[in-house]
């Protein structure tokens, strides 16, 4: 193709965190262009925010639903490709349909929506149509998560015996939540995240992660669910037990009451010959260790790596990459398939490497899941 992916967005006006980042990596390769949105559901607000990011105003939207109807309404050198939806949770849902039944991609932050139902109506949405749904599971974008999974996929550490994941923050230790703070007021609302809270928000990225670098599922879960601090909705520290469907054992834990942490994401993975790990805050550096063997420490940009690998890397070694390249990674790769349905070419299987509308799937199954095992006095639920 000879142009820029023409990109729509739904949220993530003034105000916003995750809006300016989406944006941010959608711009970061030059594959993608913001041409139009609905920033707010108050139109005034929506209209100063198109206003911030230098957009045609006419082009600025009042709700999600006029600026779907009038995009569609466009010609086709001028309408938006797809649209990314960046909402809380509860929002995701009605946006993401609208689109795709007036013939849009989407690429949509997770988790997928608000609840299992809205989740397998959009997996059949996305199938019937043949779109391409991407879901911001964004450290999957990181190189070396590539790498690790790739070292799975090629038996470096033989069958998977046992996966710990752990994804822990400090920020929500205090009921934030009541001082009105935007983050904190929707995200520990059940009509606005959902049934869970930190297991939703935190949770299902660990959960991704586990499954996307084992190539493995998830088959039952044994949870604790606890509501930490007094007076909130929804869980914010989760314990759950994990069995995977090749009969690997593991843990998982979920929690935005550690006081003092930042953003720890990490997982350790061990097969019969070898284990890996990798944290978020140290994302350049994979741990590669082999049983009476040294410690190997791979680099994002050093050694032989493998295509994947290096195809996710943008920076000679010792640059750090961060958070904004993944995500990066994310639409670069949705941004290539997209060019390939509109050029009618076969896709790359290089590019297909994103989470999709079946992922998303997987997340909204997790959550209730776990929700469900929390609250029974049975030992083990069945995914």
């Amino acid at each position: 193709m000879s142009r820029k992916i023409r990109m729509g967005m739904i949220g993530g006006g003034r105000g916003a965190f995750i809006g300016a980042v989406h944006r941010m990596a959608a711009a970061l390769d030059g594959e993608m262009e913001l041409v139009c949105g609905a920033f707010s559901s108050n139109p005034e607000r929506s209209k100063l925010s198109g206003a911030d990011l230098y957009l045609d105003p006419n082009r600025v939207y009042g709700s999600y639903q006029e600026m779907i109807d009038q995009e569609r309404k466009m010609p086709e050198d001028i309408r938006m490709d797809f649209v990314t939806i960046v909402t809380p949770n509860h929002l995701h849902f009605g946006p993401s349909k609208l689109a795709l039944e007036n013939g849009f991609h989407v690429v949509c932050d997770k988790p997928l929506c608000f609840d299992l139902a809205q989740a397998n109506e959009l997996v059949k949405l996305v199938e019937n149509n043949n779109s391409i749904f991407g879901l911001t599971y964004n450290y999957t974008g990181y190189p070396m998560v590539k790498q690790a999974r790739q070292m799975v996929l090629q038996n470096e550490i033989g069958k998977i015996r046992r996966v710990v994941v752990s994804y822990s923050q400090g920020w929500l230790s205090t009921a934030l939540e009541k001082t009105d703070q935007k983050q904190a007021s929707w995200r520990t609302d059940p009509t606005k995240a959902g049934v869970g809270g930190a297991l939703g928000d935190i949770g299902t990225h660990a959960h991704n992660l586990a499954e996307y670098i084992t190539s493995l599922e998830i088959t039952k879960v044994c949870a604790d669910i606890n509501k930490v601090v007094e007076g909130r909705q929804l869980d914010d520290d989760v314990n759950v037990l994990l069995k995977f469907n090749n009969g690997a054992s593991g843990t998982l834990t979920a929690t935005q009451v550690a006081a003092g942490d930042e953003n720890d994401l990490s997982i350790k993975i061990y097969g019969e010959t070898g284990g890996l790990e990798w944290n978020q805050m140290q994302p350049n550096t994979l741990i590669v260790k082999k049983l009476d063997k040294p410690t190997h420490y791979y680099r994002t940009g050093v050694g032989d790596l493998y295509p994947c690998t290096v195809a996710a890397t943008r920076l000679p070694a010792g640059h750090p990459e961060g958070y904004l390249e993944a995500f990066a990674n994310v639409y670069k790769n949705v941004a290539k398939c997209i060019q390939a349905k509109i050029s009618k070419q076969e896709l790359d299987p290089l590019h297909l490497d994103f989470p999709t509308v079946h992922d998303g799937l997987r997340g909204m199954q997790f959550v209730h899941k776990v929700i469900e095992s929390g609250s029974s006095e049975k030992k083990w639920i069945q995914l």
